[in-house]
């Protein structure tokens, strides 16, 4: 059975779409007959006013083992470039004691902290095939922009939501993600296996099951790589033009944010400037979007088929539009509940194509610039609350 990231998409727009419906019901009935017992008890639980859990930290046993889980979260999410959202927010939780939306919003400051260090690791760490940097520029300008205007919005709908829905759809999201992992690592090992067998079979036929010739041999590359220096690699790894991009755009949705905590909630500027965050986005996903499109197509045209970027798929307008929707999907998700994002973007650029080295690296590239967006409008909402509740009644 196959989990791919279509499938995945499917179910969590499915389970969320279920989940919130549900809470405006239940929300609705509630306050259609609040003056029973059972409809003020419902309120309490429905509603959005709930107080926030923060537990003193104090040595125990319980610090120690979250600890020792942050660690192993942050050290295996980095690899696999998900982030490590799916460890951090459960252990916060069930562990150390914080409500669901204060345990989004800490993870999202490990997840900054952990996706900022590797960044300066990876930078040191040429790519394992080619001469090129290890950091996919090309997609990290196509994911980056869609990402954090999902971001924006995850953030406010942490806001809104109340507790329970939010930990509903935590629980919806690691269902799909434990299931898609399950079913990936299966495929993986039958792989793996099957591999094994034709390899034992090598000793007594010189062709595989899929009719390729065998040859058992070694041999040098006829042009060896050049050695670097670790400096030299560090300064290839770095694009400056596209960082500068990258950078202002990261520096366009701060200032709106910034700027929109000063202003009354839902009035006329306030949806002004959240407005402004979809041109910002559109702008930089459609200029790199028409790169990869006409590229595309005029190798298409010269009978060249090395890949642009190092996807490996067909960039066509579906291909596109469904990046861009798995982008903005994404961060929503992540501000929402705290991932990151990485739980979509990680395994989408490995089944665009992207080996996986390239693609934990420009994940968590990307989730730098995202988590740490995320951590600055956690802080702004918390200074400038947000009434719980103003976009549905509103």
């Amino acid at each position: 059975m196959s989990f791919s990231t279509k499938t995945f998409i499917v179910y969590l727009v499915s389970g969320f779409s279920v989940a919130v419906l549900s809470a405006l019901y239940l929300t609705q009935n509630t306050n259609d007959h609040k003056n029973s017992s059972l409809s003020l008890q419902l309120h309490g639980s429905y509603g959005s006013i709930t107080d926030k859990t923060w537990p003193e930290l104090k040595p125990s046993w319980r610090l120690a083992l979250a600890s020792i889980i942050g660690f192993l979260g942050s050290a295996f999410g980095t690899v696999g470039g998900v982030g490590g959202g799916g460890i951090f927010v459960p252990m916060l939780t069930l562990i150390i004691g914080f409500d669901t939306k204060s345990a989004a919003a800490l993870s999202k400051c490990m997840i900054m902290g952990a996706s900022t260090s590797s960044v300066f690791y990876n930078l040191r760490v040429r790519h394992p095939t080619k001469d090129v940097p290890i950091l996919d520029y090309d997609l990290a300008l196509l994911f980056q922009p869609m990402l954090m205007l999902g971001i924006t919005v995850g953030v406010a709908l942490s806001v809104v939501f109340p507790y329970w829905l939010i930990t509903v759809l935590i629980i919806i999201l690691f269902i799909g993600t434990s299931s898609r992992s399950f079913f990936k690592g299966t495929e993986m090992w039958k792989e793996e296996t099957l591999l094994k067998k034709e390899m034992a079979q090598a000793q007594t036929t010189f062709v595989n099951s899929r009719g390729e010739l065998l040859i058992d041999t070694e041999y040098d590359p006829l042009v060896p790589r050049e050695e670097k220096t670790p400096m030299q690699i560090f300064c290839s790894n770095l694009k400056w033009k596209r960082i500068l991009v990258l950078m202002i755009v990261w520096v366009s949705f701060l200032l709106l944010q910034v700027i929109k905590n000063d202003v009354k909630v839902c009035s006329v500027w306030y949806w002004v400037l959240f407005s402004l965050q979809f041109p910002i986005a559109l702008v930089v996903f459609w200029y790199e979007a028409m790169k990869l499109y006409k590229d595309y197509k005029k190798r298409m045209n010269t009978g060249n088929l090395e890949c642009i970027c190092e996807a490996s798929i067909e960039w066509t307008v579906l291909h596109i539009v469904f990046c861009a929707l798995c982008g903005i999907l994404g961060g929503t998700v992540g501000g929402l509940l705290g991932s990151g994002g990485g739980f979509i973007l990680g395994p989408l650029l490995i089944e665009i194509g992207v080996i996986p080295q390239v693609a934990s690296a420009t994940a968590t590239f990307v989730m730098m610039f995202s988590s740490s967006l995320s951590v600055v409008e956690f802080y702004l909402l918390k200074r400038f609350p947000i009434p719980y509740g103003t976009f549905i009644n509103s």
